[in-house]
């Protein structure tokens, strides 16, 4: 699913909202979700899962091309845990098949 899907979806479920409303909507919620992860915030949605900043050290790469030892530096990068919800209506839907 798309970024676009999902405005979609939530337009015609919502049918009071205007496809330009709806896409208002997912931008405000992505926008705040990606700003708490920039302060370093975990932001957790019941029953889907949460998301938090996870810090990768630094450490001695190589250069795939000439072999030579590269310093990779120090990240801080996103990652999702799905919750229990999710994780359980996922696994239904893959048993079923």
């Amino acid at each position: 699913m798309t970024r676009s899907d999902l405005v979609e979806e939530l337009a015609n479920r919502f049918k009071q909202l205007t496809q330009r409303d709806a896409e208002q909507a997912v931008k405000t919620i992505l926008d705040a979700l990606s700003q708490a992860l920039v302060r370093g915030h975990r932001v957790e949605i019941r029953g889907f899962g949460s998301f938090s900043v996870n810090r990768r050290p630094p450490r001695l790469g190589r250069n795939p091309r000439s072999g030579e030892s590269v310093a990779i530096p120090e990240k801080r990068v996103p990652h999702f845990k799905p919750g229990k919800g999710l994780r359980e209506s996922v696994d239904k839907s893959t048993s079923a098949q």
